[in-house]
This record gives C-alpha cells, sequence and structure tokens, in this order.
C-alpha cells in the first residue's frame, strides 16, 4: 500500500472506485473517507475547537481534497517504477497549457513533448468552447497509476461530467486503454467489470504501435488569466509524444535510468 503522510492512499482509492470514483474528476467517496479518517486525529490534536470545525468544514466542502493525495501517490509509485521499471513504462504525464509531456523509464530525466491539445467536454453556465485554454495541470499523473480515464468504468457518473457518453462508454473507454497497458492494478477493482483491476503500466511501444493515445479525464481552464476552471472533460494525450520516446528507446537500447 502507498502511504503518504501517515494515510494509506492506495486503500482510500480502492474504496473510492467501489463507491463510484475514478480518483481524478470525482473524488467525492474518497473525499469522504478520507475525511472520516483524519477527523478524530484533527479534533483530539486541536487546540482550538473553532479552528478544527473550520478545517473540517473546508475539507468536507471540497469534493476534489482527496486529489492532492492521489497526485502525490502517483508521484511517488512513478518515481519508484521509473528507477526499476523496465524501459518504455510511461512514468508520468503532466501538461503546462502549451504542452504536454511524458517521463519514460530507461530514458533517464528526459521529457517527451508535443503541443497539448484542448479538451473536449461539458462548459459551466456562461462559458463556450471559444474560452478554453489547452490542457493544463499535474493531475494527469493519476492516470499512469490505472485511474482517471483508465478507471472510467468504475465511475458511470463521471463520463456524464465529462461529457463522455454513458455506462457503455465508460467501459469501452476502460477496455481501449488496457490496449496500451502492460497489465491490471491488483488493488484498483471494478465492480461495474465484475471486479476487474484497471488497466495499469502505460506501455510507450503499445501506443505507438496501435494507434491509441491515453485519454486523460480533466478540468477545462479558462483562457483569460484569473477565470479558473470552466468546465470539465477529456483530452488525449499526443501521440508525438510517445513516438518520440519510442524513437529515442531504439536509438539508445538498453536500462538508462542511472
Amino acid at each position: 500500500m502507498n502511504d503518504v503522510g501517515g494515510v494509506d492512499v492506495t486503500a482510500l482509492q480502492s474504496e473510492g472506485l467501489r463507491r463510484g470514483d475514478e480518483c481524478h474528476n470525482r473524488n467525492v467517496a474518497s473525499s469522504a473517507a478520507l475525511v472520516a479518517q483524519l477527523a478524530p486525529s484533527i479534533a483530539r490534536r486541536a487546540q482550538d475547537a473553532n479552528a478544527a470545525a473550520d478545517l473540517l468544514a473546508f475539507m468536507a466542502g471540497n469534493p476534489h481534497f482527496f486529489l492532492s493525495f492521489s497526485i502525490a501517490s502517483a508521484k511517488a509509485i512513478g518515481d519508484a517504477a521509473h528507477r526499476a521499471g523496465e524501459p518504455g513504462l510511461v512514468t508520468a504525464i503532466c501538461a503546462n497549457g502549451r504542452s504536454l509531456g511524458v517521463r519514460v523509464s530507461g530514458l533517464g530525466d528526459r521529457w517527451f513533448t508535443a503541443p497539448v491539445h484542448v479538451p473536449r467536454g461539458l462548459y459551466f453556465p456562461g462559458f463556450e468552447p471559444e474560452d478554453a485554454n489547452p490542457d493544463i495541470g499535474d493531475s494527469a499523473i493519476v492516470e499512469t497509476i490505472g485511474l482517471g480515464g483508465f478507471a472510467m468504468a468504475a465511475s458511470p457518473s463521471v463520463v456524464r461530467f465529462v461529457g463522455a457518453g454513458g455506462l457503455a462508454d465508460a467501459i469501452r473507454i476502460t477496455e481501449e486503454m488496457a490496449e496500451i497497458c502492460l497489465g491490471e492494478h491488483p488493488h484498483f477493482r471494478m465492480p461495474t467489470l465484475d471486479e476487474r483491476g484497471t488497466p495499469v503500466g502505460i506501455d510507450v511501444c503499445r501506443v505507438v504501435e496501435t494507434g491509441i493515445a491515453p485519454l486523460i479525464n480533466t478540468g477545462i481552464a479558462g483562457r483569460a488569466p484569473g477565470t479558473g476552471q470552466i468546465g470539465a472533460g477529456v483530452v488525449r494525450a499526443p501521440l508525438a509524444c510517445f513516438e518520440a520516446a519510442v524513437a529515442a528507446l531504439v536509438s539508445e537500447p538498453g536500462p538508462r535510468n542511472g
């Protein structure tokens, strides 16, 4: 299990999947479980009851509170896999609003980047697609450990939230992601698929061979500075990142993580 600050994040992620989260755009169940786990310690240690109440209210009032723990967990897992994994395993994904980059085991600390796409999805009232910025953020790293878009089948409600269809579409997306992964997660089980594990272990060679780009669940940021989130949707990682990584693997065979 993966521990972050004394919290067994993997156990909470697993519980969240069973309750309808995919632990990227939907963290309702995982956040609630985390607040329930931390509340007794907060109450016991707080010097001021009002401060404890304010903290718990802030945590309970943010349905995405757990996402920060998932990101930290994914980073820790990805770093370990980067050091120990076979060459060609995607160990991190992130975007900065202009480019999306992937880090791949066997190729050291290099990042392979390409222009990032604008997400497609549903917009909050008053916003339109032309208001959207190309994808931005580091939360896409959770897709590398089998969550988010890879766990869509576990979260029927998030599919409509991101404008990706219905349950049949969620199952299709998860099955498609399985085609580019090396296996199934041993702890992240999906009740909607008879307890199958979520696809995990993105293989750059399979991505290039199949032409299937990883699908990422994401918030849609406004193009205008200071706008913040204007919707939620999905975005595909650009294939060019993976093609560049495969070219590097071919030209520089052998482990190169240090």
